[in-house]
């Protein structure tokens, strides 16, 4: 229960931070924007690891055994900056069901084929008309009579 409502929170933090991001960016430029976004994003885990698990030390890093791992942070900055420009082209609306849509196929992706050394799944069709069906729903949002 605790993974559906982290889940639910994260959908909908997501959608607040780009209708906030894309605001900021009307007002000065996408890269002053996404860098903001990402510098604030810093100070926040800096201070939230101070706060409650300093027994992990940033050492640790080095340690990392896939270091492509540690691109999170530039697919951070590009995820910002693709978010700002979706939401200012499409709408909120339009622009996250087509990333959750977009994030949902590439996620079956990864776990059909194990990618990242996720552990692989077997195919199933029920999963692929659930993407099917959430294509539809983004083509039935889009309908306009």
């Amino acid at each position: 229960m605790i993974g559906i409502l982290t889940a639910i929170i994260s959908g909908i933090l997501m959608s607040v931070q780009g209708v906030f991001n894309e605001g900021v960016t009307k007002q000065t430029s996408i890269w002053v924007s996404s860098a903001f976004v990402q510098i604030t994003a810093f100070l926040f885990c800096i201070a939230a690891w101070f706060l409650t698990e300093r027994e992990s030390s940033f050492g640790t890093l080095f340690k990392i055994d896939n270091k492509y791992m540690l691109l999170g942070g530039i697919l951070g900055a590009l995820i910002t900056y693709t978010v700002i420009k979706s939401m200012s082209g499409l709408g909120p609306a339009q622009a996250v069901m087509i990333i959750v849509t977009a994030q949902l196929l590439a996620a079956y992706l990864i776990e059909l084929f194990g990618l990242f050394n996720v552990e692989k799944v077997n195919f199933q069709w029920h999963k692929l008309l659930g993407i099917a069906i959430s294509i539809g729903g983004i083509l039935l949002f889009k309908w306009e009579k």
